[in-house]
């Protein structure tokens, strides 16, 4: 009998529909390639286009003022960068950026509008993406709140790892601070802790991760909480 599915994508919300609503979906997007510290859009951009990542990840960033910014999700490989023309807005809330490199399938905003008023698949799938980012969302601010930052710091990892589909990356210390909304000095400490535990070695902003399991066992309980979703 032949698949129901065409060939996977790598993402996992496309994945999870049928043959006939993903081939629609994918007849409108084309791929691209996300870097790290790519700025993907500002707060108040007008939507003009929507990410499925294959690879990598998107950060959301939060401003409090012009200085002070915070990580308060990602986007990866399980999901969209878009969620806002879901709700019917038309305009980005938070800034997001290139967390991790890799590919995407960029869709025309108006193109996934379209297919989110005739796809009854689509609508269900995004709707309760959707609600675990909510989640995510609110996890994020007890997180942040506390949480130590070493325990932040092996979270942060394990979800870099997770979506670069590779024991090695490449991070720097000030934007690791930025994402975690900490000085460079606390993320300093906290990956020695965690390099002389062997769980990672980081060496002139290139990470390994030597002890995924020692890593997960360091990790706030904020990691686990999101898997169960």
């Amino acid at each position: 009998m032949p698949s129901s599915r065409p060939t996977r994508t790598r993402n996992r919300l496309l994945d999870s529909l049928g043959r006939a609503e993903r081939a629609a979906i994918l007849a409108d997007c084309e791929p691209v390639e996300m870097r790290f510290g790519e700025v993907l859009c500002e707060p108040g951009d007008r939507i003009r286009d929507a990410y499925f990542p294959l690879a990598g990840a998107i950060a959301l960033i939060a401003h409090a003022d012009r200085r002070a910014a915070l990580e308060v999700g990602s986007v990866g490989n399980e999901g969209l960068f878009g969620f806002p023309i879901a709700l019917g807005r038309q305009r980005q809330p938070l800034r997001a950026i290139g967390e991790s490199p890799g590919q995407a399938l960029r869709i025309d905003a108006s193109r996934l509008r379209g297919h989110l008023e005739t796809l009854p698949g689509l609508q269900r799938v995004v709707q309760r993406r959707l609600a675990d980012l909510l989640s995510e969302l609110a996890r994020a601010a007890a997180c942040n709140r506390f949480h130590v930052v070493e325990g932040r710091l092996a979270r942060w990892l394990l979800l870099t790892h997770d979506r670069a589909q590779s024991d090695e990356f490449d991070l720097t210390h000030e934007f690791v601070a930025s994402m975690l909304g900490v000085r460079r000095v606390g993320v300093t400490q906290a990956a020695g802790a965690l390099q002389r535990r062997r769980l990672i070695r980081y060496r002139r902003g290139h990470v390994t991760i030597l002890n995924r399991n020692g890593l997960e066992a360091a990790s706030c309980s904020c990691y686990s909480a999101s898997n169960a979703n």
